[in-house]
């Protein structure tokens, strides 16, 4: 029987090909036709429509399997062509549950199957797409599921985590340890009894959680998911299907999919929004990517010697810019936004893309879901033939009104920078790291108190707003912040550590911008100094739940500082003329920075707040003008109830001091 459908198959193919169409030559990728019709699978119970856009084939089949691998084609169509183009096929039935690919006839040979760029679900490693009812994949209630809302982009407290982090360690006592279904699994405790994954993460009080890439990518292999196996997945394969090594079964197409939307609903009930992020710099692959099968060249850059541009240091970058590139990118944000009710997007290496398609992308999704958030990193990995004024790079925040970017001013000026092992920074005694934290706290601005040729790596506000500027101090890229405090100030003793490491995040939380964790941060979690750990195994990668106890005063401090935040809008004012109107800073000196909200700041219920932040060793000894009411003092906050303080206060080495009026 196998020979038989091998000899049909070929037979089909040689007849295919022997119809083929004389090849279209291109004297640039701007002459290539493009064309806005849809390039989705088109499914309903009477019949579905399967399209790819491919200029250059001059033949395209469609091949259809009984299951998502391991087993041999059952039937094969021939698509048809239309002027601009896009080739399709509409056939007729109810296929729900048929696997298929394309396959494209380019320069007189068949490219290797792909399941298509546009793909919405694919078998296991992604190698064949599903048509599917997603209907079906629907958890319950999945009709008034709501995004979270926000009056302000910097009213976010984001989170950044990797999926199986969360809950692969044994401690962490999960059902589905590593899956989606494990990090919003109600009820964890540690062997500890404190409370982990979702119960976790909504006691601290955050209220967005940033999904590492959970696209499908290359680098799990979900036929051996008993092999231990970990990779951040920056190495893209399908972009518009969850990645199935999170879910309990990726053989099955569905899966996945209604166990990501599962996810999705039980952050939203708890009043918890889903970021995700995307990689659309470049692909995992190049030759044989999907793309390259679909439409060989097209949605790359290239050098001028004719090799692949590499502006993301991943062997290739994308072109944004191209018409069919930047068509891509927005269906597939819009997509997400729609069917798995994402609240943003965080672009890695977002300095690749071009600031037009990037305007575009924001405005289409802001249409969907208005509380969107959607920032990226301002930067490249290496230089791009698209022009630097054309780059959305953080310089040019400005120009994006819709779209935040990473402070990396603030990060290396908090704690130095990150590829200097033995830097250090504010918090750590280095000199002249002043104006740099200044700069942060106001959101990367214009304020006239801020001398912006003292700032580290920005002589001048790249912000419109305050919001526009992602303020943090450690993500999953580089060291943890515990891991660098550690490599930088070898000799400190745990308590100057803990003091070190509080202070530096009690400076991007009561700072203007939006304030970004990374997920055990408020553990103290350590990756044992490895400062690039995307394919290290569980023992680096895992959150130590033990480690929320033994560092159980850290824990309380960031728990405090969130409340803080939250519950006084002084501190999270959405535009920079309210920054400008009521921030002024007070005292600026070696490791020394005190400033006021003055005025009920963004109708606050204190009328002023004073801030300081000694970064000495010593105790410092303030002098006050008014009778002031303590907020916080080294550990303790005082929320609650009131304690005063006048004339003059001693202000504990290494520590933040909030003072308020009401």
């Amino acid at each position: 029987m196998k020979i038989r459908q091998l000899l049909l198959y070929l037979l089909f193919s040689m007849l295919i090909t022997s119809c083929s169409k004389r090849p279209t030559l291109f004297s640039s990728f701007d002459k290539y036709p493009t064309s806005n019709k849809n390039l989705w699978l088109k499914y309903s119970k009477e019949q579905t429509t399967f399209s790819i856009w491919s200029p250059r084939a001059t033949a395209v089949k469609l091949n259809f399997y009984n299951t998502g691998n391991d087993s041999d084609v059952i039937e094969t169509f021939a698509l048809q062509d239309d002027e601009n183009g896009v080739w399709s096929k509409t056939i007729q039935g109810d296929l729900h549950g048929t696997y298929y690919t394309f396959q494209t006839y380019i320069n007189e040979k068949w490219n290797a199957e792909t399941p298509g760029i546009y793909a919405k679900a694919v078998g296991v490693n992604g190698n064949r797409a599903m048509v599917l009812d997603f209907e079906a994949t629907n958890p319950t209630n999945w009709k008034n599921d709501k995004y979270v809302d926000l009056k302000s982009p910097n009213d976010a407290i984001i989170y950044e985590l990797h999926i199986r982090d969360i809950t692969i360690q044994k401690e962490a006592n999960s059902s589905y340890s590593g899956k989606y279904l494990g990090l919003v699994e109600k009820g964890t405790k540690s062997s500890e009894n404190v409370a982990t994954a979702i119960d976790h993460i909504k006691e601290m009080g955050i209220t967005h959680v940033h999904l590492l890439p959970t696209f499908d990518h290359y680098s799990i292999d979900e036929t051996n998911l008993d092999k231990p196996q970990f990779n951040w997945g920056y190495d893209p394969k399908n972009y518009n299907v969850p990645e199935g090594s999170y879910s309990t079964n990726p053989f099955d197409a569905s899966v996945r999919i209604k166990e990501f939307k599962t996810m999705v609903k039980a952050f939203h009930d708890a009043g918890i929004g889903v970021i995700l992020d995307v990689v659309y710099n470049h692909t995992g692959k190049t030759e044989t990517s999907n793309f390259n099968l679909e439409n060989p060249e097209y949605y790359y850059r290239f050098k001028k010697d004719g090799s692949y541009s590499d502006a993301a240091a991943c062997g290739n970058e994308t072109a944004s810019e191209r018409t069919m590139m930047r068509k891509f990118m927005i269906e597939s944000v819009k997509y997400w936004t729609k069917e798995y009710h994402l609240d943003g997007f965080r672009f890695d290496l977002m300095g690749i893309h071009d600031i037009e398609t990037m305007n575009l992308l924001a405005e289409k999704v802001k249409k969907i879901n208005p509380n969107a958030l959607i920032y990226g990193e301002g930067w490249t990995a290496a230089d791009s033939p698209l022009p630097k004024e054309k780059r959305a790079l953080k310089k040019h925040t400005y120009q994006m009104p819709q779209i935040a970017a990473f402070s990396d001013d603030i990060r290396d000026g908090i704690k130095g920078s990150v590829f200097d092992d033995k830097s250090t920074g504010f918090v750590s005694g280095a000199k002249n790291k002043e104006e740099s934290i200044k700069f942060g706290i106001v959101g990367s601005i214009n304020h006239s108190q801020i001398d912006y040729k003292a700032v580290n790596y920005s002589d001048a506000p790249w912000t419109n707003e305050p919001w526009q500027a992602i303020n943090y101090v450690s993500c999953h890229d580089n060291h943890t912040l515990y891991d660098k405090l550690m490599v930088s100030k070898p000799n400190a003793t745990k308590d100057k550590m803990k003091a070190m490491h509080k202070l530096a995040t009690a400076i991007v939380l009561t700072s203007q911008g939006t304030p970004f964790l990374h997920a055990g941060s408020e553990m103290m979690r350590t990756k044992f100094g490895e400062h690039n750990s995307y394919k290290s195994p569980d023992s680096i990668n895992q959150i130590d739940w033990n480690l929320k106890v033994n560092n159980a005063d850290v824990v309380a401090y960031y728990k405090n500082l969130i409340k803080l935040r939250k519950e006084h809008p002084a501190f999270r004012m959405p535009t920079a003329k309210m920054v400008q109107e009521n921030l002024e800073f007070m005292k600026t000196e070696d490791g020394l920075i005190s400033y006021q909200l003055k005025s009920n700041a963004n109708n606050d219920s204190w009328k002023n707040i004073y801030v300081i932040f000694n970064a000495q060793k010593k105790t410092i000894n303030y002098k006050l003008n008014k009778t002031w009411s303590i907020a916080v003092f080294k550990d303790s906050f005082y929320l609650d109830k009131e304690k005063s303080v006048s004339k003059n206060i001693k202000i504990p080495g290494i520590s933040m001091l909030v003072l308020y009026q009401k």
